[in-house]
């Protein structure tokens, strides 16, 4: 079976930057619905017609990926407002931020502690992966049709670093990403 929207593939990959270094492997195979939110949609028109055994490599650009780096996504939040033990790396939900927050930031994204100081953090709301060109070497292992649960859901319950905040597989998809890229993977709720 070739690929073809409402499918699902299974899937391995390394994904590294442009200067070549590795940003993540896939070693096992995972399987993403075709046509869904799991995969980008640079990632899935390259797939069309391919079946198991094929292999791609790809160049996305930010806007092909995750987005060009917006500094409007950061906030200087002040220290006080969350807790002691919060570290690096860490995430918190844009609706959970705590009270005194700078109300503008958006509640719909999911925000990365990237710095810590005495008296304030630094809270960023893009992407780990955003402003970046990546390489994508992919393997294609196996396809099938989608069943009806994938279709209504638009997945397979794995997105390609898709951070969804208040999805109910956000939390598998955030922890992917983060455990990929930032230390600890923790969510701060």
């Amino acid at each position: 079976m070739d690929i073809k929207e409402q499918c699902v593939v299974a899937l391995t990959w390394t994904l590294k930057d442009t200067l070549g270094e590795e940003l993540d492997v896939l070693d096992e195979p995972v399987e993403f619905l075709v046509g869904g939110r799991d995969l980008l949609p640079r990632i899935e028109e390259a797939l069309q017609g391919h079946g198991p055994g094929a292999t791609l490599d790809l160049h996305l650009e930010p806007e092909e990926a995750f987005g060009d780096f917006n500094d409007q996504l950061l906030f200087l939040e002040p220290r006080s407002l969350f807790p002691k033990d919060i570290e690096v790396g860490m995430t918190i939900e844009g609706h959970a931020l705590p009270a005194g927050t700078n109300p503008d930031a958006p509640k719909d994204v999911l925000y990365t502690i990237s710095e810590i100081y005495p008296e304030h953090i630094v809270l960023d709301g893009n992407h780990p992966l955003a402003g970046i060109a990546l390489r994508l070497s992919l393997k294609v292992h196996a396809v099938r049709e989608a069943t009806e649960e994938e279709i209504g859901a638009g997945t397979c319950g794995t997105g390609f670093f898709r951070i969804e905040v208040g999805e109910p597989e956000r939390d598998a998809i955030a922890t992917a990403a983060q455990t990929a890229l930032a230390p600890g993977g923790r969510t701060l709720h």
